[in-house]
């Protein structure tokens, strides 16, 4: 089954604000950027993958993320995330009504193309299924097969609350990189642990200099 991933990205200027205890609030943008960078190009690369789709309404961060692939879906409604993902659903399936589609976390900076291909490939089982965070508390891939809504329900609590919303939780290990989502200091140390991508690793690298 060949998936269409949606990429859902805020205003870099106001991305990953609780990162406020590692860097400034100018190195904050590029650091969202970058996650955002090496979460697309390793979705891309990943053989399960058809195409990504990013909805976001910044400027700099469609320029970027198209000049890797993406295509960029205007983030029209501005109604937060779970509003900006069924905007991009309406979107992608207007034009591929039966595409497999998944909700991918934009902040997955050590995302590995195989082992997302291992979590598609299982969440193919399924009308809905999901994968919860390094945390065990959020989501970081809500997956919908064809001919079945996503139902994006992101947020405080977020893995409950898909459970509850009758999607199938995807019990899988050796997964890792695609559960690190990256919202706290810490959150990126284990990311670097596992290897980012490129542009995170050097962005990483101007924080550890500034």
């Amino acid at each position: 089954m060949q998936w269409i991933m949606v990429v859902p990205l805020k205003a870099l200027a106001r991305a990953k604000s609780r990162l406020s205890d590692t860097a400034a609030d100018g190195l904050r943008p590029g650091l969202a950027l970058a996650f955002a960078q090496d979460t697309v190009a390793a979705a891309l690369a990943c053989p399960e993958v058809a195409g990504v789709a990013v909805v976001t309404g910044d400027a700099l961060a469609g320029r970027e993320l198209a000049a890797l692939g993406a295509r960029i879906v205007p983030d029209e409604p501005g109604g937060g995330l779970n509003t900006a993902l069924r905007h991009a659903e309406a979107v992608v399936r207007t034009a591929n009504p039966h595409t497999a589609l998944a909700a991918l976390n934009a902040d997955l900076p050590a995302l590995r193309p195989l082992e997302l291909a291992r979590v598609l490939t299982a969440a193919a089982e399924f009308p809905r299924a999901f994968l919860a965070d390094a945390a065990g508390i959020g989501t970081t891939l809500l997956a919908a097969s064809p001919g079945h809504e996503l139902l994006p329900a992101f947020g405080t609590d977020s893995r409950a609350r898909h459970r509850a919303s009758g999607a199938e939780e995807l019990l899988l290990t050796a997964v890792d990189s695609v559960r690190q989502d990256v919202d706290t200091g810490a959150d990126l140390q284990a990311a670097l642990t596992l290897g980012t991508g490129p542009r995170t690793t050097a962005a990483a690298q101007h924080l550890k200099a500034a």
